[in-house]
């Protein structure tokens, strides 16, 4: 058996998959794969205190927030990020730089984001792929993007 692969979902990940109602979605996907268990999904205190922030301001249920926290709680990896591992890396945003040192310490393989403030790392930081949702699905599945100018 191949090792999972280890990856790091920025709140905007998890704000867009709760948000969705596109049954198809990538982010709605990646969730659903996480809780089957096929990929190790990496988190810290930080993040969580970000993603629960979020859901909250968006009028999300407290119950479905709360049964998500507890599902985080119980399946995901918890990485600890003393304060003198995080790095000045992401200027714009001194906050990115909290979930970067989740990915570093975690040794992701992946971080997912639709952050721009990220774009400066031109998807790479320390070996840790950054990208997007769909690209990270298509790295999940086995598959490849749809080839340009290509009908289906």
């Amino acid at each position: 058996m191949t090792e999972r692969l280890r990856a790091v979902l920025d709140t905007n990940v998890f704000v867009s998959a709760f948000l969705s109602r596109n049954p198809t979605s990538p982010t709605r996907e990646i969730v659903q794969r996480w809780q089957a268990g096929e990929f190790v999904l990496l988190s810290s205190e930080s993040l969580i205190d970000e993603v629960t922030e979020k859901l909250l301001s968006r009028q999300i249920q407290r119950e479905r927030i709360l049964e998500f926290l507890t599902l985080l709680t119980r399946l995901a990896e918890w990485i600890e990020i003393p304060r003198e591992a995080v790095r000045p890396v992401i200027l714009q945003d001194p906050e990115d730089d909290l979930v970067l040192a989740c990915a570093v310490l975690g040794k992701a393989d992946f971080l997912v984001t639709y952050d721009t403030h990220f774009d400066s790392l031109k998807g790479d930081y320390a070996g840790i792929r950054i990208t997007k949702a769909l690209p990270f699905l298509w790295a999940l599945r086995g598959d490849q993007p749809p080839e340009e100018g290509r009908l289906s």
